[in-house]
């Protein structure tokens, strides 16, 4: 199993309260907490990396990337968003970590805005689990409880997920599809909302449960090229 945990390391490096909480990136916790769970080769790779550390031979040695961004989300080069679209159609994993939502990346896999409602006062975030008997709330306590956290609200512009999950509630009263399951080509990829860069959410044990348990989901059944397959610069739905 060979895992690649991308991530922008933009806050950690410009915001000393985000340094605080990871002195050596949140890439590197995300990471450290797959190895711990995982019997995997787990590398990272950052934004600021030569092509953005995802060259085609990363790529087509990776069997689940997971994907983390915010700030920087237009400065990702296209060329890197084709080469991920692509390895994705072809089988490979992806797992989509809270911000990321708004990844080009993502937006064109989904074909759709990916817009959300949010608030960030420190709530508390309770994770349900609706699908109990799904392959990634397996070991998971129900409810997950986030002491404190961003609060991402309905309506989420996705297209109806193939599995949902999890769905999140928070102190406002509003409700979130946090827990995602979708297949593009012969990819699968999981879309988990908590994580976001002010709060130690990638320490949380459950959390990392969760990311385990989605990566072997996403793992690749099969690898190859999709041909003529519809997706095109403005999304899969085109």
């Amino acid at each position: 199993m060979r895992v690649t945990v991308w991530g922008e390391n933009v806050h950690e490096r410009r915001d000393d309260s985000v340094r605080a909480i990871y002195p050596d990136g949140m890439h590197t916790v995300i990471a450290d907490g797959l190895r711990s769970l995982l019997d995997a080769d787990v590398g990272t790779a950052t934004l600021d990396q030569p092509e953005h550390g995802l060259p085609a031979d990363i790529l087509a040695a990776t069997d689940v990337l997971t994907w983390w961004g915010h700030g920087a989300h237009d400065d990702v080069d296209d060329a890197v968003v084709d080469r991920v679209c692509a390895a994705v159609l072809g089988g490979m994993g992806l797992l989509v970590l809270h911000s990321g939502h708004y990844s080009k990346v993502f937006r064109r896999l989904m074909g759709t805005s990916c817009s959300l409602r949010w608030r960030n006062e420190g709530e508390r975030e309770l994770i349900w689990t609706v699908d109990p008997a799904h392959p990634i709330a397996d070991g998971v306590p129900q409810p997950i409880v986030i002491e404190a956290h961003e609060m991402y609200g309905e309506h989420f512009d996705i297209p109806p997920p193939d599995e949902l999950v999890f769905v999140s509630s928070f102190a406002g009263g509003e409700v979130f599809r946090g827990g995602c399951c979708f297949k593009r080509g012969l990819g699968r990829i999981f879309y988990f909302s908590p994580g976001d860069h002010e709060y130690p959410v990638y320490f949380h044990p459950d959390v990392r449960r969760v990311l385990a348990n989605g990566v072997r989901w996403a793992m690749p059944r099969v690898r190859g090229e999709v041909p003529d397959s519809p997706m095109s610069e403005r999304g899969w739905w085109e």
